[in-house]
């Protein structure tokens, strides 16, 4: 669980919660087919359908800043840079903008492309 405190009282936030934030909004940067997750039995990475975007996010809460690590495939012909880019700018904006909660840092994996 994720807290914040403010004059108003507390408010808390389940990691499912962030990460669902999070996956939402890096779907909707051009570029991204979609987010990945590590299947465990033969170590392959899949793409997520949409109900659990938030299995290709890891949190991290500590000292009241949040970490993310992103697991996504992107389209192929496309500048991996600034998909990224736009990835942490549009992250970062939606998650202190809906949350409060301030994000130290993102890291974006880009674990395949997609034809």
């Amino acid at each position: 669980m994720i807290g914040l405190t403010n004059s108003n009282g507390n408010i808390t936030y389940s990691d499912e919660v962030i990460a669902k934030i999070v996956g939402l909004s890096t779907m909707e940067c051009y570029g991204v087919v979609g987010m990945a997750s590590k299947n465990t039995a033969d170590g392959l990475w899949e793409l997520i359908k949409v109900e659990h975007l938030n299995k290709g996010v890891k949190i991290n809460y500590k000292n009241n800043e949040l970490s993310i690590d992103l697991f996504v495939v992107v389209e192929y012909g496309t500048k991996i840079s600034v998909i990224a880019g736009n990835i942490i700018q549009k992250v970062r904006y939606n998650v202190e903008n809906h949350t409060g909660l301030k994000v130290a840092n993102i890291t974006v994996n880009i674990e395949g492309i997609r034809f």
